[in-house]
């Protein structure tokens, strides 16, 4: 049941069509997990908490740094040297205190992937590597949990969602982390946000799309990125979808 508090707090959803009080129960029983702190996990963090998801974890293991903050909005610059798993529950417990919030401040890898996720329904990965990125999405695969995976540099942004556990209506699994990324790419090919740049306000576009597809995934409205890809091109404002 919600509290007076909640019901007055998700007022706009509770008399939205197709979330109402069944959804917004739902986002309540829900627990989503962040993998990462930054960017595109900030506005991850912001909007789901805003939204009452019950139990909201986070992976980073970083300390926050002054260069994070023009995009990184869910932490201050008095949290300057903190964990980001610290200064983000500082955010969330601020922002709504019906959250439950587990940090998980470590470095996912090979070794504790599987432990991390699982206790979780959804996970969204914003990560800015392609080996953890492999890492965590063969976790949930094997677990059959639900990834959004988003990425950004410089000007440009993409989110899709991975639920290779689900069947498509053609009655074939749904596509794979493998069958958009059948390589593993050369590090020379996926520059870093240091090398190369990234405009904060993208990082905020792609997060807030993928804490939509969460809210999606939760409450069963809409139709999911899944074996789509969905591409930003932020200075020509424009999107762009892929099948794969």
């Amino acid at each position: 049941m919600l509290t007076p508090d909640e019901t007055s707090r998700y007022a706009r959803h509770l008399v939205l069509k197709g979330i109402g009080g069944q959804g917004q129960q739902k986002l309540k029983a829900a627990k989503v997990l962040a993998i990462g702190a930054g960017g595109l996990g900030s506005p991850v963090i912001a909007y789901l908490a805003a939204a009452g998801v019950g139990t909201l974890g986070v992976v980073d293991d970083d300390t926050l740094s002054l260069s994070n903050l023009q995009r990184q909005i869910v932490h201050r610059t008095g949290d300057i040297g903190r964990l980001k798993t610290d200064s983000a529950e500082t955010f969330v417990e601020a922002i709504n205190p019906n959250v439950r919030f587990v940090a998980h401040s470590l470095h996912i890898d090979g070794a504790n992937a599987a432990e991390a996720v699982a206790n979780y329904n959804i996970v969204l990965d914003g990560c800015d590597n392609f080996e953890t990125r492999l890492t965590v999405a063969e976790a949930t695969e094997k677990a059959g949990i639900p990834l959004i995976s988003g990425a950004v540099s410089m000007f440009d942004g993409q989110v899709t969602v991975f639920a290779p556990h689900r069947v498509r209506p053609d009655g074939k699994p749904a596509p794979r982390f493998r069958d958009l990324y059948p390589q593993t790419p050369d590090s020379a090919d996926l520059p870093s946000c240091e090398a190369v740049g990234v405009l904060g306000a993208v990082t905020g576009v792609i997060g807030t799309l993928m804490a939509m597809e969460a809210i999606k995934l939760i409450t069963g409205i809409g139709d999911p990125l899944i074996g789509r890809l969905l591409l930003y091109d932020g200075r020509a404002a424009r999107f762009t979808e892929l099948n794969y």
